[in-house]
């Protein structure tokens, strides 16, 4: 599917283009728009508000980083069959194309009463509209001694993806002959739910080859494998015989990086040679700091029609910061998703217009098993009036019957697409 394709289907599934063009150049052009991220969700609001507002819509884009790093598909960097480069994509297309006002910086306040942002650099704007999109934050000290061993460089995490994944990457080609590498996996909800097991599929790829004495230790804190458990029982058991071991139900609460142990809430501790542990996830930092994370402290509930805060009037917040509707992933094609809502959503409001009321979304995400064989699992989100959800739509969407070469074609496929749906 080329760039012109997948966005035509995009819109045409969401619902969305007809009728956003002429109108909106009455009004759109007095809003201040601000987007904090550019990630998947933030990246693709940016550049759907002015799709959508027949670029009418004053759009600016507040990120701190120089390019978009994607963190589906990282798994391979880590295990070692692609580089980073191949998944960055520069910002500056956004501008030069789309009109985007683009400020290279971090939010340090949000100030939601005046409706004024404050920058790490001192500078304050003013918005009338704001789209949140901050990812996750990784709460380091919800394992004991986690923080300090991370700040180290000893405990990768590599979840965000960046210089860790290329450490990490590092420590496994360093790990000595007939070494553990062992990943702990927090209790869901947490960022990409198959990817994890994704990730232990590429470890072991890289050992089978490398370092074939060694082991790939998943101590997961589910009580089973959260996504395509199956298709990953199958591909470990036939691709990676007596290489991977799966620990289910197995809590981490503990590091101590120095003797290279992981401490249990029930079992005995573990000690492996190369320790990449995910802790508890939440909301991106600026969003909790603001007051937005009004669910259980660690997620923010939204009006599904618009992805505005509850907690907020006039703040959109987008992507894995969100507290999910039933079955909807934390996933980047998902928060490429709900920045398409919420965009049109923000052009009708600002234009005084009705928000669509029956929105669609849908997700595909692949996974690896080595490093051309992939399966997936797809599915489709309709908002129900009702229960003022999403709900998944019944026999849409499906999951691989095994892996294949022919999916990690589409794989590439579906990753060089969304990231120009998104930044180009």
């Amino acid at each position: 599917m080329d760039r012109r394709h997948f966005m035509g289907q995009s819109a045409a599934v969401l619902g969305l283009l007809a009728g956003l063009s002429t109108q909106a150049r009455a009004n759109l052009p007095k809003a201040e728009i601000l987007v904090i991220g550019g990630g998947y969700g933030g990246a693709t609001a940016a550049k759907y508000l002015r799709l959508f507002s027949n670029n009418t819509a004053r759009v600016t884009l507040i990120e701190p980083n120089t390019a978009f790093v994607s963190c589906p598909m990282s798994n391979l960097v880590i295990g070692g069959s692609r580089s980073l480069a191949e998944m960055t994509s520069p910002y500056d297309t956004l501008s030069k194309r789309h009109g985007i006002k683009i400020i290279q910086d971090s939010v340090s306040n949000i100030d939601a009463e005046k409706k004024m942002v404050k920058l790490a650099s001192g500078k304050t704007l003013r918005y009338d509209k704001l789209v949140v999109s901050p990812g996750i934050s990784l709460n380091m000290n919800s394992i004991e001694g986690l923080a300090q061993a991370n700040k180290d460089g000893v405990t990768l995490q590599a979840w965000k993806a960046g210089p860790e994944t290329v450490a990490l990457h590092k420590q496994i080609a360093a790990m000595r002959e007939g070494g553990t590498f062992a990943l702990t996996i927090p209790e869901a909800p947490y960022r990409c739910p198959p990817g994890p097991y994704e990730r232990a599929c590429q470890v072991a790829n890289y050992l089978k080859q490398h370092n074939p004495r060694g082991k790939v230790l998943v101590l997961d804190a589910n009580q089973d494998i959260v996504s395509k458990g199956a298709l990953f029982k199958k591909a470990w058991a036939e691709q990676y015989p007596g290489m991977i071991e799966y620990r289910p139900k197995s809590n981490v609460i503990g590091v101590d990086a120095k003797n290279k142990t992981l401490k249990l809430e029930v079992e005995d501790d573990v000690k492996a040679d190369v320790l990449n542990v995910l802790p508890q996830m939440a909301a991106g930092e600026i969003a909790i700091k603001a007051g937005l994370a009004n669910s259980n402290a660690r997620w923010v509930n939204v009006n599904f029609l618009n992805f505005e805060s509850t907690a907020r009037k006039d703040i959109h917040v987008l992507g894995d910061a969100i507290q999910i509707a039933p079955l909807m992933p934390k996933s980047g094609h998902m928060a490429n998703q709900h920045a398409k809502v919420a965009a049109a959503a923000i052009v009708a409001e600002l234009s005084g217009w009705e928000v669509n009321p029956a929105p669609v979304l849908t997700n595909t995400c692949y996974s690896f098993v080595n490093d051309r064989e992939v399966v997936h699992v797809a599915s489709v989100h309709q908002y129900n009036a009702a229960e003022k959800t999403f709900k998944t739509v019944p026999g849409s969407g499906g999951l691989s019957p095994a892996p294949s070469i022919l999916e990690g074609i589409y794989a590439w496929g579906w990753a060089r697409n969304i990231w120009a749906d998104s930044l180009g």
